[in-house]
């Protein structure tokens, strides 16, 4: 993943982003799928799919490809793997082919998604504040029980991933990052809040 220019400073967690009102983001159309693959490979070091691969998986998932824009303008787009089940163990285990990932390993409409793999993030400058409205759009109920992997190719896709509460993970998938959802993580300890529900206890004997 990879953008022009710019930094992203600002830590949120990727599900707490700022829905950013300048840049409008949606499902991708097949006349923009020429455009955004173009972006792509100029963007994205090492992409090696093309428009006419990349409108086979939009034909098979609508959902799939996001275009962000602002005043009509292409900024830049954003593209998902929604891994079922196989595919979620063949990511882990390096099994899936990334470039050309088979239909097999991605969740059908019916599915429950188990995985979200951020195929590629290629932006130019002002886009990449449409990514607050890419997570709002991974967070309806048929993606809400997945957690994010990405695998970023260049310094400012890392610094993204830093950024939004991604980190390295242990698999056979050389590089690739995790985003665990929020409601999936584990409530953490605090015992300030245990002293405190004692001394109410407490004060109630």
């Amino acid at each position: 993943m990879s953008m022009e220019r710019g930094s992203f400073a600002a830590r949120h967690d990727f599900d707490a982003l700022p829905l950013n009102p300048d840049v409008d983001v949606r499902c991708a159309q097949f006349s923009e799928i020429a455009a955004l693959s173009e972006m792509a490979h100029r963007l994205v070091p090492g992409v090696q799919i093309g428009a006419v691969e990349l409108a086979r998986y939009l034909a098979f998932d609508p959902q799939s490809i996001l275009t962000f824009t602002r005043k009509g303008n292409l900024l830049g787009g954003m593209a998902f793997l929604f891994l079922n089940d196989c595919g979620h163990d063949a990511l882990m285990l390096d099994d899936i082919c990334l470039t050309a990932p088979e239909t097999r390993y991605l969740a059908s409409a019916n599915d429950d998604v188990a995985a979200i793999y951020i195929w590629a993030i290629a932006t130019t400058g002002r886009g990449i504040a449409g990514l607050g409205k890419a997570a709002a759009h991974l967070r309806q109920t048929r993606f809400r029980g997945a957690d994010c992997y990405a695998q970023p190719s260049t310094a400012a896709g890392r610094e993204i991933m830093r950024a939004t509460g991604f980190a390295p993970i242990s698999s056979f998938q050389p590089d690739l990052w995790c985003y665990e959802r929020p409601w999936h993580r584990q409530p953490m300890r605090m015992p300030g809040a245990i002293i405190q529900a004692r001394s109410y206890a407490d004060a109630r004997h």
